[in-house]
């Protein structure tokens, strides 16, 4: 199965959340949050880098939980045009 190349918009969303989660990391190290989220570190740099723009939810939901930010937060950072508020 070939993976279908990435369009210019799911870059730059990859890239949105990678700025939020090192935001919302602040002054902790990326191995501190990665062993908190279950993940490795490299992981963690790989998506904060936008070298992973696309990790699964759960991988999402699990970086969310440990920095303390909403789905919704994400959500909001990370659409390519403002969401209305439900």
């Amino acid at each position: 199965m070939v993976r279908t190349p990435l369009t210019p918009e799911e870059r730059e969303r990859g890239e949105r959340l990678g700025r939020l989660l090192r935001s919302a990391r602040g002054e902790r190290s990326m191995v501190e949050v990665a062993a908190c989220a279950g993940l490795s570190a490299e992981t963690l740099r790989k998506i904060e880098t936008g070298r992973a723009p696309t990790p699964a939810f759960f991988t999402v939901s699990a970086l969310a939980l440990a920095l303390g930010l909403s789905l919704d937060e994400v959500a909001q950072a990370c659409a390519l045009v403002p969401l209305a508020p439900v």
